[in-house]
């Protein structure tokens, strides 16, 4: 008991909605991880289906958290966590397969480096376990035009895990697919943005951390299997939008003006390249949610500005940031991996 005591305590916050399947299918993982101070607790983000009677008659250790309509990734976890007084928390999507022993590495890995706030395991595709997963693979970078790629994925390029990636280090962002953080920092930072309400929301929240002054890492020692897609599946109309106008808004929100005076207006171009190309593959939805992130985008800048959340900055450097366009090196230099692009990183 002492020894339970001596370790962290974390709770693992699952956010639900419409998800029942996934938790049936995934939650007895879970339930079964090796590490012993922990919590398991599930967000309904009133669901219509028949999750929360699931969970209570099958798993009525795992403590509930009822929010009153659909909030989102980002204020569904920001109200629940207001709840938790735990050491850490790990933001774990209801999609994902965990293996025995995946807790201890992350948190072993953490509690050695106080200035690690963020950290993400590696990543495994579920329905193909040799290959990484599209969501966040072996740690997140960022290109210098605000393009997110991984070590594992770029675009719709992903690699197979040969062990090329298996070095614990600073990356830019951690997937929140499976976002190990410190709870003292999360609720210092001000949490998710809710303006997000999903997608790119931790991305944001990971280039504040380093914005003031925290490393985010990976730790591929623990490794999960992520199926991806399950809220929104690739390819919505929706998840396009949320995409191109969340990432404008993070460089608007998060790059110093000398850069977003030039930056913004490089991928408002680069952004209409791509809805283009969508509308002449026939693809008039992904045409039409771009023009609406960017006018959107236009509409936060004017009114909504102050409802984001921003961070005090105190340093510029920052870990997993390439200097160069991972657009270019993809297409017009047909480099498709992180190690022709980046380097053995």
């Amino acid at each position: 008991m002492d020894y339970v005591c001596a370790m962290p305590s974390v709770a693992i916050v699952i956010l639900n909605w419409n998800g029942r399947s996934f938790l049936e299918k995934f939650l007895p993982s879970v339930m079964v991880s090796s590490y012993h101070n922990k919590r398991v607790v599930v967000v309904d983000n009133a669901s219509t289906d028949d999750s929360v009677s699931f969970l209570q008659q099958y798993f009525p250790e795992v403590s509930i958290i009822k929010h009153a309509s659909n909030e989102g990734f980002a204020k569904g976890y920001n109200a629940a966590l207001t709840h938790l007084a735990d050491d850490y928390y790990i933001l774990l999507n209801s999609d994902v397969e965990v293996t025995p022993g995946w807790i201890e590495p992350v948190i072993a890995l953490m509690e050695k480096d106080p200035s690690i706030a963020a950290c993400q395991p590696k990543l495994l595709a579920y329905h193909n376990k040799k290959e990484f997963e599209y969501a966040g693979a072996c740690g997140g970078w960022m290109d210098n035009f605000g393009y997110p790629f991984t070590r594992g994925r770029v675009f719709e390029v992903v690699e197979e895990d040969n062990g090329q990636y298996d070095t614990a280090q600073p990356c830019f962002w951690a997937s929140g697919a499976a976002l190990f953080i410190r709870a003292a920092v999360y609720h210092e930072s001000g949490g998710l943005d809710e303006y997000f309400f999903a997608h790119q929301e931790e991305i944001d929240l990971c280039w504040r951390l380093q914005l003031a002054g925290y490393k985010i890492y990976v730790q591929p020692a623990s490794v999960i299997y992520h199926v991806g897609g399950g809220t929104l599946p690739m390819g919505s109309n929706k998840k396009v939008f949320l995409n191109f106008r969340n990432n404008l808004i993070m460089l608007a929100k998060n790059l110093p003006l000398s850069s977003v005076i030039w930056k913004i207006p490089c991928r408002v171009v680069l952004d209409m390249i791509a809805a283009w190309k969508a509308l002449l593959e026939g693809k008039g939805g992904v045409f039409v949610s771009i023009l609406k992130a960017h006018i959107l985008f236009i509409k936060w800048s004017i009114f909504d500005r102050k409802r984001s959340v921003f961070t005090r900055r105190k340093t510029n450097e920052l870990h997993g940031w390439y200097r160069g366009s991972v657009v270019y090196h993809y297409f017009i230099k047909g480099q498709k991996t992180f190690s022709q692009i980046v380097g053995n990183k």
